[in-house]
């Protein structure tokens, strides 16, 4: 699990532990079994507790909680995530600005 599909389904259980793994699987876009894979990986390195209830509908559901340990793996995660987003920026912006300085230089206006 890359550490992104990690940081986003943290936020998504955080935000929604009632969340079947379906609706999670549907908000990431991406299969199923993937988003049971990551949720038991989570499960195993102690970040998400998986606890049974029984819904409205007579069927078996989960809670997903984050644990002490997951919710201290979710801050860092955030903060590298954050950084990473913070150089893709500047490097959009640094881009951007040297693409408009080429125009500026063909005489072209790009206001």
């Amino acid at each position: 699990m890359t550490e992104d599909s990690e940081y986003r389904l943290l936020k998504l259980l955080e935000l929604n532990p009632q969340a079947t793994q379906r609706k999670i699987a549907s908000e990431m876009g991406v299969s199923l079994g993937k988003v049971n894979y990551c949720v038991q990986a989570l499960v195993s390195k102690g970040l998400v507790k998986a606890t049974n209830f029984k819904n409205s509908q007579r069927k078996a559901a989960y809670v997903y909680l984050l644990t002490p340990k997951g919710i201290t793996a979710k801050a860092a995660i955030s903060l590298r995530y954050l950084r990473r987003k913070v150089q893709e920026h500047e490097a959009i912006k640094a881009e951007i600005d040297e693409l408009e300085s080429e125009l500026v230089a063909q005489g072209l206006d790009v206001g």
